[in-house]
This record gives C-alpha cells, structure tokens and sequence, in this order.
C-alpha cells in the first residue's frame, strides 16, 4: 500500500469518496469519483472547486438535472465505424446517451447567461443529436425488438405475416370445431411446434388427418400434426420470416451507419455527460453536508466550524481551527474519548477534501493550504486500520513521516510517544515535534504528557488545545478550546467510578511537586477559563438584548410613520369629503337657478327679489369653493412654500382661485402679479407655483363653482349616451352658464340616432326663457346631429 493510499484510509477519505459515488449515477462517473486524488496544482483545485460552487448554485435555481446512466459506447462506435454491426442494446445505449446529451443542454441553457464559465463551457460543448436519437428510439422498441415502423418494407412484410397467420388459424379452427374430428383430438386447441401451427392429434387416430408429424409428447399418446391444407401457408410464414431478418439486420446496419457517421460527438458527449454527472455528485454530496467552498490559502489553514463530515450531524460539534503563519504547531490534551483523534481527522480530512476539489463541512470565511502531502499516524481503535498502538509500530511510521515531510507538508500525530516509558517517551517526542518543524512542515499532535504541555506553552510557534471533558457529567463536550492545556482528569473520573477517596490521596501523593503544581495552575486557568466563558456569555446576552431593543425601536419608528402616513391618508379623505360638499352646494345652487328661471316667467315674477335670490345663491356658492381652496391652502407642503418663484412664472393664488403671472418682486417679498386686465399684489405665502397644484385644485377649476368665478363657458356640450331626463336637466343648466358667461351662440349636440333627444332638446329650448331661436345644424355644422342656439 503505497504513503497516498494509506494516509487516505487513515483519514477515511475513501469513505467520503464512496458517498461521492453514490450520488453519481453512471458507472463511468462512479469511478471517475473513487479514484478521486488530491490535485496537485492549486488552479486544478480551484477549478474543481469552482465548478462544484456553480453546479450548487445551478441546483438551487432550477434543481438537479435529469441525468441517465449512461453507457460507454466507444468500442461500439469503434466498431460501426469499420463497418460492423451494431446490437439493438448498443444502439439503445447510443440513444440513451444522446437523450441525456439533450437533456443537459437543455437545462443548462435555461440560464445561460448566469453560469460560471467553468461549467458552462460544459454544457455548451454538448452536441446532442435529436435526430439520431429519435430515429433509434421510434425503430427500436427494446433490445429484443424492432418497431414496425422502423420501415416501410418490415411493415409490409409484417401484415403478411400476420395475414398468414389468421388465414391458417382460421383453417386450423375449423378443423378443431369440426365434430368429425372431435375425436381424434387431444384437445380442441392450436399451438406452435418448429415456429409452425400444430394441433394436438390422439396416437391411435393418426392418419385421420392427412398432414405432417412435427412433434410427439413425452408420454407419446399425442401427435402434434400440421394439416397438409396449412403447409403452404407455414411455409410462406417462414419465407417472410426470412426477410423479416434480412429487413431488420438492414435496418440495424444503416443505425450502425449514422452512429459511424456521428463517432466524434458522440464519444465527446459521453465525456461531457459523465464530467457533469460526476461535479454534480460531488455538489449533491456538499447540498447533504451543508459544505462550503474554502479558500485555498498559501499560508495558514483557517476551519470555522468545521464538522466532521463522517459524524451524524445531530451528534457531531463544531471545532475551530487555526494553524499556520506564525503558529505552526498544535498539541492537543484531553482525557480519552474526550475528541483529540477526531479533531485530528478533522483537519487532516478536510484539507485533503478541499484539495480533491470537494466542498467542506465549515463556515464561511474558512481555509486551507493545498499540501503536498498529508501524513497520518493514527493508530486507534477509532482507526479503519488495525490498531498500531505498540511503540515500535508508531516508531516504524513516524520513521517514513520524518523522511517524507517537507515545508508542505501537514503531519498529524496521534498520541506521541506513547507505549514506552513515559520519562523517554515526553522527551522523545518533543525532539520529534523539533525536527519535523525544522523541515518546515505543520503538525498536530496529540498527547498525555505533562512535558509536552509545558514545551508548547514555553516555546514560540506552538499552541496548545484542549478537549473539554465534564468531570460533573463524565462526559466529553468534544468542544476543543484553543491556547489551554487540558487536563487527563485521571483522578476525578476514576473517584466518579468508585476509586476509594485514600486510593485517590495516596496516588496524589507520589506525583511530584512540579507535576502537581502544574496540574494545579492548568486546574486554576481551566476555572479562570469557565468564569470568562460565563462575563462573555452575559455580554452577549446583553448585547442581543441591546440589539433586540434597537429592533424593536426600529418596529417603533415604523409605526410611527406608518401613523402619519394614515394621517396624511385621512387629511386626504376629509378633503375629498369637502370636494364633495362643494359639489352638493354647486347642485343645489343650479337647482335654485332653475326654479329662479321658472319664476321669472311667470307674471306674478318679483325681478328685484329675484335678483337678490340669485345674490344668495351665488354667494353660498362662492363660500364652499372658498372653504376648499383655504382647506387647501392649509395643506400646501413645505416643498411648495419653500420653492423659489422668480419673475415669469405663473402661480395660483390660493384665495383667489386664479392664476396669474409674476410681473415683479418687491424688496418686501410681495409679489406683483397680472391675470388678464387685472393686477394685483400677494404675498409668497397666498401663492403656490402652477406645475404644483394640487389634483384638489385642478378638480375644482373644472367644476361650475368656477366656472361662476371665471366666468369661462365652451361653446358647446355633448349630450349623447345619456337619457333624455339627465341630458334636459344638464342642457338647462347648460343655458343657464353660458348666459351668465354672454355666450351670444352654442351648439348642442345630441346626435342622430332615433331622434328622441332630438326632440326633447328643441321641446326644452322652446320653452327656454333664456333662448333666442335655435335651429338644425347644416351640413359643416353636424347637420341633424346638432342644434345651434343663439340666446337673448
């Protein structure tokens, strides 16, 4: 077994390497998988890596991809191409590959523009070959058969056949019903014997039935005869079946043909088709551990959580790792069973993981190198291997190690001179450690030994660890705190189990002072150790809470504004009702104007108290447009009232409802402002700029109560789509706006149709004090469609 592949069992990164395969699904990408090695230049690492990242990525957008178990199909190929012929089950298997082909380059170019250029040059390069594809699945139906339809020769050639067949059961039945023959047949049945129709003829009645004997059954009582009448038809059974074969090896040749035809695509489809089923593996495997892609670093391995991907994820605790730079060293202490091999494995694995190319168990932000080699002295019950636990056996390792490592190089060593006098074995070790880092080499070892503690706290470069180990409990916590010594807690444990209390005493008392005393500090700094954990932990405790209340502030002040928003939403919805009430007042106003009409029809008309009536009316009116615009002139934004207005520009004036131009500025801020003959003087406050009214505003310059102030009248009105009553009720105040506003001629149009509101438009002008004369309109005026009205 060669350094490579024993570390690899060491490590157990065969095991991660058969659930690679696993994911995989044909047998080409399976192997590809177990003979996985670690790549020996970074940028092939990072590749690897890289692609498995974009695989990942891919999965998530659009999930895995359809794959197939794919066949090689190069000697095949190989074959036709010099003209041979081609199994149904080869060129199924061709097929088979150029579906799966078509397949991933369909689901790759669903987003191709998205892809890392490492894999989508994958799926770019995939040729498929739709054609060839189809014309092999639609003629071959299974290894064993050809379709009909696979030409139209072996289709013709077939319902002869089967034509044949029903002309020679249909003779055989009638022999079979017959009831001269009842008789002397077996059973009443037709069957098959040398690919020819047969019935079943009793011994002693042979020669009842003129034909030919092809078979006789075991017992020899029956007969199996092919009536002389059904020989001809067996015979061209056979004929056809013979070029039945002919026709299907011509047809498979000609499959053979096109495969020869397309040997290049197809054999690079295979590669291209087992690559991605093999990165997709290998990203299925990182999805299941909830891996990341590390950096591949030239200094230092960094592991944030790593986890060791062989240990259930409910069980498995997460350790950091940090080795390299200035600490190229680490001991590891603990009590048996406390972690120490499986934080060994752990780093060892999943450098040598990451330089397969495979994603790793960590947290973002983690690290490695991408080591020449990694050596392992392992030799634990927790091992794949046998356990090496004598003293020569790890010596006859480490010998091959020391010979081996170099400047990178990872080195990982289990229980450091252990099974020999322990005096000897602390030295030895420490030299050990000495020579390996003066080749430049990281190492990790573990350890027992008091010796090796106090080496690595008195010397530059290396760190010790510690497996944490409840002694309350004893349990491991397998948590592996870092910079501390751990302690073997030989005399807690045993005391837990049972040791008597003067056993434990007296054990006490033969170790040395310096030993004891050391014990003693690693005890002390191990308490000091927990009451930091516990201030740190009560800081973070207060410092969530510190964010949860920013939170919660946060959730406050969006509250708030949330509050003003419905604010702002209700001071909206009171000014609509305003509008509203505006509009009422306006209809009420118009509906008074109508009666004020009436009336002054009449003889008994009083025209001054009608005029003051009107006054009235008018005046109301004018106090609920006033009432919005001053409700609006309250609203107006800080934006509108702190925007600059310069000479030239045209404003509204808020009380006024009008809008007019800046002539000047006084030197008091008052403005000078002309609209049509009139001028005026406003202050900045009384103004707002016209490409800033409110919707409120233009709202109001459309309805009537503006119309009053303006006095701004069209010249027509369109009545059609309404009924007559809304249409006569609208044209009469209609009238009455354009005589207040001196219209001398209107026109009114009410269009053809069946000429109803034609008709009661002229009915309601007629009776119209307001109307002059009217009349149809002529041709350029709308004719029939219109009415011209000229008014007093």
């Amino acid at each position: 077994m060669t350094d490579l592949n024993k570390n690899i069992k060491t490590l157990e990164l065969n095991k991660i390497l058969d659930l690679a395969a696993k994911k995989a699904v044909s047998d080409e990408a399976k192997k590809r998988a177990l003979s996985l090695e670690p790549y020996t230049s970074k940028s092939g690492a990072v590749h690897a890596l890289n692609q498995v990242s974009a695989a990942r990525n891919l999965m998530r957008r659009q999930g895995s991809p359809s794959l197939f178990a794919v066949v090689n199909v190069k000697t095949a190929l190989s074959r036709a191409n010099l003209g041979g012929l081609l199994s149904m089950r080869e060129l199924l298997n061709v097929a088979h590959l150029l579906k799966a082909a078509r397949f991933l380059k369909e689901y790759g170019g669903k987003n191709e523009d998205g892809l890392d250029f490492c894999i989508r040059k994958l799926f770019i390069s995939l040729a498929g070959n739709k054609y060839l594809e189809e014309k092999i699945s639609t003629s071959i139906l299974s290894e064993d058969e050809v379709a009909d339809s696979a030409s139209s020769e072996l289709l013709s050639i077939r319902r002869k056949i089967k034509a044949t067949e029903e002309g020679i059961r249909d003779k055989l039945q009638k022999i079979i019903s017959s009831p001269a023959y009842s008789k002397a047949l077996q059973e009443p049945i037709i069957t098959m014997r040398s690919d020819r129709f047969v019935i079943p003829l009793k011994l002693e009645y042979k020669g009842t039935i003129e034909g030919l004997v092809h078979d006789v059954s075991a017992s020899g009582s029956t007969l199996f005869i092919e009536p002389m009448a059904c020989v001809k038809a067996n015979n061209s059974i056979r004929e056809l079946r013979a070029e039945e074969k002919k026709e299907i090896e011509r047809i498979l040749y000609e499959l053979s043909a096109f495969c020869a035809d397309s040997e290049e695509s197809i054999n690079s489809d295979f590669e291209f088709v087992t690559e991605l089923d093999f990165i997709f593996a290998k990203a299925k495997l990182g999805d299941d551990m909830n891996a990341v892609t590390p950096e591949i670093s030239e200094k230092s391995v960094k592991l944030i959580g790593a986890r060791h991907p062989l240990i259930s994820k409910d069980k498995v605790v997460p350790i950091d790792i940090n080795i390299g730079g200035e600490i190229n060293t680490l001991v590891i202490t603990g009590p048996n069973t406390g972690g120490k091999t499986v934080a060994l494995k752990t780093l060892g694995l999943l450098c040598q993981m990451a330089a397969c190319g495979l994603q790793i168990p960590v947290c973002e932000g983690s690290s490695v190198i991408l080591f020449d080699s990694v050596f392992a002295d392992i030799g634990d019950e927790q091992s794949i291997e046998q356990s090496l636990s004598t003293f020569s056996s790890h010596m006859k390792n480490i010998v091959s190690i020391l010979e081996l490592c170099n400047e990178n190089s990872l080195v990982l060593l289990d229980e450091l001179g252990a099974g020999t006098d322990p005096v000897e074995g602390a030295a030895l070790a420490v030299s050990i450690i000495e020579y390996i880092r003066s080749r430049g080499a990281l190492l990790a070892a573990t350890t027992h030994y008091s010796e090796l503690k106090i080496y690595a706290i008195n010397t530059a470069g290396v760190i010790n660890a510690a497996c944490e180990f409840d002694v309350q409990t004893l349990l491991p916590t397998y948590r592996l705190l870092w910079g501390v010594p751990g302690k073997s807690n030989a005399f807690a444990i045993s005391k837990k189990l049972g040791i008597p209390e003067e056993i434990i005493s007296d054990a006490r008392s033969r170790i040395s002072e310096e030993g004891s005393e050391f014990e003693d500090t690693v005890m002390r700094l191990d308490v000091l150790r927990q009451k930091l954990e516990s201030e740190l932990s009560s800081a973070e405790i207060i410092k969530q809470e510190a964010k949860q209340k920013l939170k919660d502030a946060d959730i406050a002040k969006t509250k708030l504004e949330e509050k003003l928003l419905n604010a702002q939403e209700l001071a909206k919805y009171e000014a609509e009702e305003i509008i509203k009430r505006a509009r009422k007042t306006a209809e009420e106003a118009f509906a008074e104007i109508d009666i004020l009409r009436k009336k002054a029809v009449s003889e008994n008309s009083d025209y001054q108290t009608e005029n003051e009536a009107r006054t009235k009316i008018r005046r109301s009116f004018n106090e609920a447009q006033e009432q919005l615009i001053f409700d609006d002139a309250g609203n107006v934004s800080d934006e509108h009232e702190n925007t600059e207005i310069n000479v030239g520009d045209t404003v509204s004036v808020i009380k006024m409802g009008i809008t007019a131009v800046v002539d000047s500025i006084g030197k008091d801020g008052k403005l000078v402002l002309t609209s049509g003959l009139v001028h005026m003087t406003a202050d900045r406050a009384d103004v707002i700029l016209s490409k800033k009214t409110s919707l409120r505003e233009k709202k109001i310059s459309s309805e009537p109560s503006v119309t009053l102030r303006k006095v701004s009248v069209p010249s027509e009105i369109d009545l059609r789509g309404q009924n007559v009553i809304d249409a006569i009720s609208e044209l009469e105040r209609y009238i009455d706006t354009a005589s207040l506003g001196k219209l001398k001629s209107v026109r009114i149009i009410h269009g053809k149709g069946t000429g109803a509101l034609r008709d009661a438009v002229r009915t309601a002008l007629k009776h119209n004090k307001l109307v002059s004369k009217y009349r149809l309109g002529v041709f350029g005026e709308g004719e029939t469609g219109v009415t011209i009205v000229e008014l007093k």
